[in-house]
């Protein structure tokens, strides 16, 4: 699978990029956010983003260009700023998981595996109302215009998919997106499932006061 590493500094990203190698990933690494920049649109299963970057362009303006030209990759945020704000942030703004410097490389591979994991684990094909989902591919389709999300939006859909008609706990679902030990405003999938209604009007995603929401079942006419 092919990672593109963002991270300045050079002794460190040496170390990395030996540990990924030694992984079998296909690893390009890019030591400042202008360089990579160029490559947002590149095919690329993994970013690992450092947040503070030399030059203009940081972590967080990388993984805005990468939303817009590849939805479909996944992001890894590393920073050794102020852990609460830049992972809310970096959480806000799709990213699988964060990762606090200093971090040993070992914990850096077992983070990798588990967002590729789970970007792998989604095989076949779903229909919901006049929607065409690609499990797989992560494409959706509506009146053969291609629908747009950004993996925190997909994994959205997919618990909402994989529980139709059943009530999903607001704290589950929560969990379940970001993790059990994320720490931070809850606010984040208030964000997330209001970006996901304006681009899928067609859900019909109920909200269960007190409790969480449920997604209505309706199959494609």
């Amino acid at each position: 699978m092919k990672i593109y590493y963002v991270e300045d500094e050079k002794d460190l990203s040496e170390i990395i990029r030996k540990y990924l190698v030694r992984e079998n990933y296909d690893v390009t690494v890019f030591y400042d956010g202008e360089t990579a920049m160029k490559h947002v649109g590149d095919q690329v299963d993994l970013w690992i983003l450092d947040i503070m970057l030399s030059g203009q362009i940081d972590g967080f303006d990388l993984i805005n260009a990468i939303n817009k030209a590849n939805p479909d990759a996944a992001v890894i945020f590393t920073s050794a700023r102020d852990q609460a704000l830049d992972k809310i942030k970096g959480l806000e703004l799709g990213s699988d998981d964060y990762i606090a410097k200093p971090y040993s490389p070992r914990e850096l591979m077992l983070r990798v595996k588990a967002v590729l994991k789970r970007k792998q684990a989604r095989p076949g094909q779903m229909s919901y109302s006049e929607y065409s989902i690609s499990l797989d591919s992560r494409e959706i389709r509506h009146n053969d215009q291609q629908i747009e999300l950004t993996n925190k939006e997909f994994e959205m859909l997919l618990v909402f998919l994989k529980n139709k008609q059943q009530p999903i706990e607001r704290k589950l679902l929560l969990e379940t997106i970001w993790g059990k030990n994320y720490v931070g405003s809850d606010r984040v999938m208030d964000d997330l499932l209001r970006r996901l209604r304006s681009k899928m009007p067609l859900l019909r995603i109920e909200t269960i006061y007190g409790y969480g929401y449920r997604l209505l079942w309706i199959a494609l006419n």
